[in-house]
Protein backbone atom coordinates (compact mmCIF):
# COMPACT_ATOMS: atom_id res chain seq x y z
CA UNK A 1 0.00 0.00 0.00
CA UNK A 2 2.82 2.55 -0.09
CA UNK A 3 2.96 2.75 -3.99
CA UNK A 4 5.92 0.80 -4.45
CA UNK A 5 4.40 -1.96 -6.77
CA UNK A 6 4.19 -1.13 -10.54
CA UNK A 7 3.09 -3.63 -13.29
CA UNK A 8 5.05 -4.11 -16.68
CA UNK A 9 4.10 -0.50 -18.06
CA UNK A 10 5.78 1.36 -14.58
CA UNK A 11 2.41 2.53 -13.29
CA UNK A 12 1.79 2.03 -9.76
CA UNK A 13 -1.17 -0.56 -9.14
CA UNK A 14 -3.00 -1.04 -5.75
CA UNK A 15 -4.81 -4.47 -5.35
CA UNK A 16 -8.64 -4.27 -6.10
CA UNK A 17 -10.27 -2.40 -2.80
CA UNK A 18 -7.40 -1.68 -1.62
CA UNK A 19 -7.64 -5.24 0.23
CA UNK A 20 -4.11 -7.25 1.66
CA UNK A 21 -5.77 -10.12 3.20
CA UNK A 22 -6.88 -12.30 0.50
CA UNK A 23 -7.93 -15.57 2.80
CA UNK A 24 -11.60 -16.18 2.23
CA UNK A 25 -13.64 -14.76 0.03
CA UNK A 26 -12.53 -14.21 -3.69
CA UNK A 27 -9.13 -14.84 -3.76
CA UNK A 28 -8.54 -14.70 -7.67
CA UNK A 29 -8.71 -11.37 -7.31
CA UNK A 30 -5.10 -11.32 -4.89
CA UNK A 31 -3.95 -13.46 -7.45
CA UNK A 32 -4.48 -11.61 -10.56
CA UNK A 33 -3.06 -8.50 -8.44
CA UNK A 34 0.47 -10.48 -8.24
CA UNK A 35 0.53 -11.21 -12.23
CA UNK A 36 0.43 -7.31 -12.75
CA UNK A 37 3.18 -6.39 -10.11
CA UNK A 38 5.19 -9.37 -10.09
CA UNK A 39 7.74 -11.08 -12.37
CA UNK A 40 5.66 -15.06 -13.29
CA UNK A 41 7.99 -16.99 -15.20
CA UNK A 42 6.35 -19.69 -17.09
CA UNK A 43 8.01 -22.80 -15.70
CA UNK A 44 7.01 -26.09 -14.97
CA UNK A 45 8.26 -28.09 -12.20
CA UNK A 46 8.25 -30.85 -14.36
CA UNK A 47 10.11 -29.68 -17.42
CA UNK A 48 12.66 -27.08 -16.06
CA UNK A 49 15.24 -26.43 -12.66
CA UNK A 50 15.25 -23.60 -11.19
CA UNK A 51 18.71 -22.85 -11.27
CA UNK A 52 20.42 -19.71 -9.34
CA UNK A 53 23.85 -19.08 -10.50
CA UNK A 54 26.80 -18.91 -7.66
CA UNK A 55 28.04 -15.79 -9.19
CA UNK A 56 25.70 -12.65 -10.44
CA UNK A 57 26.16 -11.63 -14.25
CA UNK A 58 27.26 -15.26 -16.14
CA UNK A 59 23.87 -16.63 -16.02
CA UNK A 60 24.35 -17.67 -20.27
CA UNK A 61 27.87 -18.96 -19.41
CA UNK A 62 25.93 -20.98 -16.46
CA UNK A 63 23.69 -22.75 -18.66
CA UNK A 64 25.94 -23.68 -21.37
CA UNK A 65 28.43 -25.58 -18.89
CA UNK A 66 25.41 -27.07 -16.70
CA UNK A 67 21.92 -27.71 -19.21
CA UNK A 68 23.83 -30.77 -20.96
CA UNK A 69 24.41 -32.72 -17.94
CA UNK A 70 21.24 -31.65 -16.51
CA UNK A 71 19.17 -33.18 -19.57
CA UNK A 72 21.13 -36.46 -18.95
CA UNK A 73 18.34 -39.40 -18.62
CA UNK A 74 19.35 -39.12 -15.07
CA UNK A 75 19.13 -43.19 -14.86
CA UNK A 76 21.82 -43.68 -12.26
CA UNK A 77 19.52 -41.08 -9.69
CA UNK A 78 16.74 -43.65 -9.95
CA UNK A 79 18.81 -46.39 -9.18
CA UNK A 80 18.42 -48.18 -5.58
CA UNK A 81 22.35 -47.98 -4.71
CA UNK A 82 21.92 -43.82 -5.26
CA UNK A 83 19.27 -44.13 -3.16
CA UNK A 84 20.33 -45.48 -0.70
CA UNK A 85 23.78 -43.34 -0.47
CA UNK A 86 22.43 -39.44 -1.81
CA UNK A 87 25.67 -37.24 -2.23
CA UNK A 88 27.58 -35.54 0.14
CA UNK A 89 25.64 -31.82 0.57
CA UNK A 90 28.84 -30.24 -0.53
CA UNK A 91 29.34 -32.51 -4.05
CA UNK A 92 30.78 -30.37 -6.67
CA UNK A 93 27.96 -28.64 -8.72
CA UNK A 94 28.53 -31.22 -11.89
CA UNK A 95 27.51 -34.48 -9.78
CA UNK A 96 24.54 -33.08 -7.91
CA UNK A 97 23.06 -31.39 -11.01
CA UNK A 98 23.51 -35.07 -12.52
CA UNK A 99 21.92 -36.47 -9.58
CA UNK A 100 19.00 -34.10 -9.42
CA UNK A 101 18.14 -33.07 -13.19
CA UNK A 102 16.44 -36.17 -14.70
CA UNK A 103 16.21 -35.07 -17.78
CA UNK A 104 14.88 -31.30 -17.22
CA UNK A 105 16.45 -28.47 -18.77
CA UNK A 106 17.61 -25.29 -17.06
CA UNK A 107 15.72 -22.01 -16.66
CA UNK A 108 18.36 -19.95 -14.88
CA UNK A 109 17.55 -16.83 -12.38
CA UNK A 110 18.29 -14.17 -14.71
CA UNK A 111 18.95 -10.44 -14.82
CA UNK A 112 15.47 -9.42 -15.45
CA UNK A 113 14.10 -11.82 -12.55
CA UNK A 114 16.75 -10.66 -10.10
CA UNK A 115 15.51 -6.64 -10.72
CA UNK A 116 12.18 -7.93 -10.00
CA UNK A 117 10.64 -7.36 -6.68
CA UNK A 118 8.50 -9.79 -6.71
CA UNK A 119 8.88 -13.41 -8.36
CA UNK A 120 5.39 -15.53 -8.74
CA UNK A 121 5.33 -18.71 -10.13
CA UNK A 122 2.27 -18.78 -11.27
CA UNK A 123 -0.66 -21.62 -11.71
CA UNK A 124 -1.92 -22.15 -15.11
CA UNK A 125 -3.49 -25.74 -15.23
CA UNK A 126 -3.84 -24.70 -19.37
CA UNK A 127 -0.45 -24.21 -19.46
CA UNK A 128 0.48 -26.88 -18.01
CA UNK A 129 2.03 -24.53 -14.61
CA UNK A 130 0.85 -26.34 -11.85
CA UNK A 131 3.12 -26.03 -8.93
CA UNK A 132 2.38 -28.82 -6.94
CA UNK A 133 5.86 -30.09 -6.04
CA UNK A 134 7.81 -29.74 -3.33
CA UNK A 135 10.24 -26.75 -3.74
CA UNK A 136 13.37 -28.87 -3.25
CA UNK A 137 13.11 -31.17 -6.23
CA UNK A 138 13.05 -27.74 -8.03
CA UNK A 139 15.54 -25.28 -6.78
CA UNK A 140 18.82 -26.01 -7.52
CA UNK A 141 20.97 -23.76 -6.49
CA UNK A 142 25.00 -23.70 -8.05
CA UNK A 143 26.38 -23.26 -4.44
CA UNK A 144 25.85 -25.87 -2.02
CA UNK A 145 25.60 -22.91 1.09
CA UNK A 146 22.93 -21.52 -0.64
CA UNK A 147 21.10 -24.51 -1.08
CA UNK A 148 21.50 -25.42 2.57
CA UNK A 149 19.89 -21.23 3.78
CA UNK A 150 17.07 -21.79 1.66
CA UNK A 151 16.16 -25.22 2.79
CA UNK A 152 16.60 -24.37 6.47
CA UNK A 153 14.61 -20.73 5.81
CA UNK A 154 12.25 -22.94 4.49
CA UNK A 155 12.08 -25.30 7.52
CA UNK A 156 12.62 -22.76 10.20
CA UNK A 157 9.93 -20.21 8.81
CA UNK A 158 7.38 -21.64 6.35
CA UNK A 159 6.10 -23.51 8.79
CA UNK A 160 2.04 -24.28 10.52
CA UNK A 161 1.38 -21.95 13.02
CA UNK A 162 2.19 -21.96 16.96
CA UNK A 163 -1.86 -22.45 17.07
CA UNK A 164 -1.70 -25.43 15.01
CA UNK A 165 1.62 -27.45 16.84
CA UNK A 166 -0.13 -26.89 19.84
CA UNK A 167 -3.04 -28.53 19.19
CA UNK A 168 -1.27 -31.44 17.24
CA UNK A 169 0.88 -31.68 20.53
CA UNK A 170 -2.40 -32.07 22.84
CA UNK A 171 -3.15 -34.46 20.53
CA UNK A 172 0.12 -36.32 20.21
CA UNK A 173 0.04 -36.26 24.21
CA UNK A 174 -3.26 -37.70 24.49
CA UNK A 175 -1.95 -40.61 22.28
CA UNK A 176 0.65 -41.54 24.16
CA UNK A 177 -0.97 -41.73 27.46
CA UNK A 178 -3.75 -44.24 25.98
CA UNK A 179 -0.92 -46.17 24.39
CA UNK A 180 1.53 -46.25 27.84
CA UNK A 181 -2.06 -47.04 29.71
CA UNK A 182 -2.78 -49.89 27.30
CA UNK A 183 0.67 -51.21 28.11
CA UNK A 184 2.77 -50.13 30.29
CA UNK A 185 5.66 -52.81 30.44
CA UNK A 186 6.43 -53.35 27.10
CA UNK A 187 5.60 -49.55 25.78
CA UNK A 188 6.77 -47.26 29.00
CA UNK A 189 7.16 -44.23 26.58
CA UNK A 190 3.80 -44.57 24.88
CA UNK A 191 5.24 -44.77 21.02
CA UNK A 192 3.15 -45.21 18.39
CA UNK A 193 2.86 -45.71 14.95
CA UNK A 194 0.95 -43.51 12.13
CA UNK A 195 -0.05 -43.75 8.39
CA UNK A 196 -1.65 -41.74 5.72
CA UNK A 197 -4.16 -43.26 3.82
CA UNK A 198 -5.58 -41.67 0.77
CA UNK A 199 -9.03 -42.37 -0.66
CA UNK A 200 -9.60 -39.26 -2.96
CA UNK A 201 -8.81 -38.22 -6.41
CA UNK A 202 -5.73 -38.97 -7.75
CA UNK A 203 -6.42 -36.86 -10.77
CA UNK A 204 -4.30 -38.49 -13.94
CA UNK A 205 -2.72 -41.49 -11.89
CA UNK A 206 -3.87 -44.74 -12.93
CA UNK A 207 -1.34 -46.90 -11.04
CA UNK A 208 -2.66 -50.02 -9.20
CA UNK A 209 -0.28 -48.85 -6.40
CA UNK A 210 -2.37 -45.79 -5.69
CA UNK A 211 -5.98 -47.78 -5.08
CA UNK A 212 -5.14 -50.65 -2.65
CA UNK A 213 -8.11 -51.96 -0.92
CA UNK A 214 -7.73 -51.96 3.03
CA UNK A 215 -7.05 -55.42 3.46
CA UNK A 216 -3.65 -55.05 1.00
CA UNK A 217 -2.48 -51.98 3.36
CA UNK A 218 -3.02 -53.90 5.99
CA UNK A 219 -0.90 -56.81 4.86
CA UNK A 220 1.70 -54.09 3.77
CA UNK A 221 2.29 -53.28 7.36
CA UNK A 222 2.55 -55.91 9.06
CA UNK A 223 6.05 -57.16 8.92
CA UNK A 224 6.98 -53.74 10.09
CA UNK A 225 4.20 -52.76 12.64
CA UNK A 226 2.95 -55.17 15.47
CA UNK A 227 -0.61 -56.77 16.51
CA UNK A 228 -2.10 -54.79 18.69
CA UNK A 229 -0.02 -51.48 18.93
CA UNK A 230 -1.32 -48.40 18.72
CA UNK A 231 -1.74 -46.96 15.45
CA UNK A 232 -3.11 -43.46 14.41
CA UNK A 233 -4.78 -43.02 10.34
CA UNK A 234 -4.76 -39.79 8.78
CA UNK A 235 -7.05 -39.80 5.80
CA UNK A 236 -9.60 -38.47 4.16
CA UNK A 237 -11.90 -41.41 4.13
CA UNK A 238 -15.28 -40.13 5.94
CA UNK A 239 -16.55 -43.89 5.84
CA UNK A 240 -14.49 -44.74 8.70
CA UNK A 241 -15.94 -49.12 7.85
CA UNK A 242 -13.31 -48.76 5.21
CA UNK A 243 -10.71 -49.50 8.02
CA UNK A 244 -12.20 -52.47 10.20
CA UNK A 245 -9.70 -54.93 8.65
CA UNK A 246 -6.93 -52.23 10.57
CA UNK A 247 -9.12 -51.73 13.86
CA UNK A 248 -9.47 -55.79 14.22
CA UNK A 249 -5.64 -56.10 14.12
CA UNK A 250 -4.06 -52.45 15.75
CA UNK A 251 -5.32 -50.39 18.21
CA UNK A 252 -6.46 -47.55 15.97
CA UNK A 253 -7.17 -43.63 16.37
CA UNK A 254 -8.04 -41.15 13.87
CA UNK A 255 -8.10 -37.24 14.58
CA UNK A 256 -11.95 -37.63 14.67
CA UNK A 257 -11.50 -38.97 18.23
CA UNK A 258 -9.74 -36.15 19.64
CA UNK A 259 -12.11 -33.37 18.95
CA UNK A 260 -13.25 -32.66 22.40
CA UNK A 261 -8.73 -31.71 22.18
CA UNK A 262 -9.28 -28.97 19.49
CA UNK A 263 -12.12 -26.69 21.16
CA UNK A 264 -12.55 -23.44 18.83
CA UNK A 265 -10.21 -24.28 16.07
CA UNK A 266 -11.69 -24.37 12.52
CA UNK A 267 -12.15 -28.05 10.93
CA UNK A 268 -10.38 -26.22 7.65
CA UNK A 269 -7.25 -26.73 10.14
CA UNK A 270 -7.80 -30.76 10.70
CA UNK A 271 -5.58 -31.51 7.70
CA UNK A 272 -2.92 -30.06 8.45
CA UNK A 273 -3.15 -31.26 12.08
CA UNK A 274 -3.38 -35.29 10.66
CA UNK A 275 0.19 -33.86 9.17
CA UNK A 276 1.70 -32.93 12.20
CA UNK A 277 0.32 -36.04 14.19
CA UNK A 278 1.05 -38.37 11.56
CA UNK A 279 5.00 -37.46 11.53
CA UNK A 280 5.64 -37.97 15.22
CA UNK A 281 4.76 -42.16 14.91
CA UNK A 282 7.36 -43.99 15.43
CA UNK A 283 6.87 -45.65 12.12
CA UNK A 284 5.00 -44.17 9.51
CA UNK A 285 3.56 -45.48 6.15
CA UNK A 286 2.42 -43.34 3.55
CA UNK A 287 0.34 -43.00 0.52
CA UNK A 288 1.79 -42.87 -3.55
CA UNK A 289 1.87 -39.75 -5.04
CA UNK A 290 0.40 -38.17 -2.24
CA UNK A 291 2.22 -34.70 -1.53
CA UNK A 292 0.57 -34.60 1.67
CA UNK A 293 2.50 -37.98 2.91
CA UNK A 294 5.37 -36.46 1.23
CA UNK A 295 5.42 -33.18 3.71
CA UNK A 296 4.88 -35.75 6.82
CA UNK A 297 8.28 -37.28 5.80
CA UNK A 298 10.06 -33.55 5.43
CA UNK A 299 8.51 -33.25 8.93
CA UNK A 300 10.06 -36.51 10.63
CA UNK A 301 13.42 -35.20 8.92
CA UNK A 302 13.26 -32.62 10.43
CA UNK A 303 12.10 -33.54 14.03
CA UNK A 304 15.17 -36.43 13.48
CA UNK A 305 17.61 -33.70 12.99
CA UNK A 306 16.75 -31.14 16.18
CA UNK A 307 16.70 -34.43 18.10
CA UNK A 308 19.95 -35.97 16.69
CA UNK A 309 18.08 -39.03 15.95
CA UNK A 310 18.88 -41.42 13.36
CA UNK A 311 17.20 -40.87 10.68
CA UNK A 312 13.21 -41.75 10.82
Amino acid sequence: MTGRLRNKTGHVVFPRKNRTNWTGKRPSYGKKFLRQIANTPKWSPDKCIAFFPAVKGNETETKLIYEKVAMEDGSGSNSEDTARKPLSVDAPTIERLREFGLGRKLCVYDKEMQKAPIVHFMVSESKDLRYLAHFYTFLFFEDWRHDLHMKRLIRDHIRYSDELQCAAARVVAAIRDHAKKRNPTSNPDGLFDTMHIRRGDFGDFTDDDAWLTADDLLNNTKEELTANGTVFIATDEQNKTFFEPFIQYYDVYFLDDFKHLLSGLSANYYGPLDQLVASRGKMYFGTKYSTFSAYVHRLRGYHSDKKKAQGL
